[in-house]
């Protein structure tokens, strides 16, 4: 998302910020998706044209360890229905109209004033961000043959499980099983900030704006990461279901 911080605001407003981001991120990104226990990947390309499959090992007599489960690769179709859902699911639309009228009650950008004309600007500039955000995480994550899936923690604990997610952030599974640096989740953040701030007042399309914007936005990825991670347990809590 754009624009939770700007150094014109309080101190009030970053904690508001971060505050309404938290408690929308989490529940939405597990609804979002339909995480699946273990490496399963959680990810709206499972129903796409590739989906990934698991090929579950059988049991192994004994301590024997089982051996790893496979999964198919997303082809570019699969890349491009994550990235489309991502940007503009109905999930995603409505935390793009929450969050605008979240920037239209703390009056960022200023210059924009208010009113429906106003809210409708910030609309349409969030929306805008998404496209070119999953544009460029489409185009990186293809032509590098990186798998935009989270694959949920097999660990225990929250703190390792919370730490999974942050791996998961800036690490990210290769088309080929293997890992990486997660070029196309860094790449796409901040090249979307400092595009979009193109269209934002001369004050907010500066280089330190961008950085801060995509830094921003890598965050929103751990927030979603987390989400996809304990939103089952919460909701089986919530919901007694097992």
């Amino acid at each position: 998302m754009k624009r939770l911080l700007v150094p014109a605001r309080s101190s009030r407003e970053v904690v508001a910020g971060l505050i309404f981001a938290l408690s929308i991120a989490i529940p939405v990104a597990g609804i979002a998706q339909t995480p699946v226990a273990g490496l399963v990947p959680a990810s709206i390309a499972e129903v796409g044209p590739t989906p990934a499959t698991e090929i579950v090992p059988a049991p192994v007599a004994g301590n024997a360890p089982a051996p790893a489960a496979v999964f198919a690769p997303l082809d570019w179709q699969g890349k491009l229905l994550f990235h489309a859902e991502s940007a503009y699911g109905p999930w995603s639309v409505a935390g793009i109209a929450a969050y605008a009228g979240f920037l239209q009650e703390i009056d960022s950008p200023k210059e924009w004033g208010q009113g429906g004309d106003a809210y409708a600007e910030r609309v349409a500039s969030t929306l805008g961000w998404a496209g070119i955000h999953g544009v460029l995480a489409f185009s990186l994550d293809s032509t590098l043959h990186e798998d935009p899936r989270y694959y949920r923690s097999q660990s225990a604990g929250f703190w390792r499980r919370s730490a999974h997610a942050l791996r998961g952030t800036l690490l990210t599974r290769t088309d080929a099983g293997g890992e990486t640096v997660s070029v196309w989740r860094i790449g796409s953040a901040y090249g979307a900030a400092y595009l979009s701030n193109l269209w934002y007042p001369a004050r907010l399309d500066t280089a330190g704006q961008g950085f801060l914007d995509g830094s921003v936005t890598l965050g929103f990825g751990f927030v979603s990461n987390l989400g996809v991670e304990f939103w089952p347990d919460i909701k089986s809590k919530l919901f007694h279901r097992k």
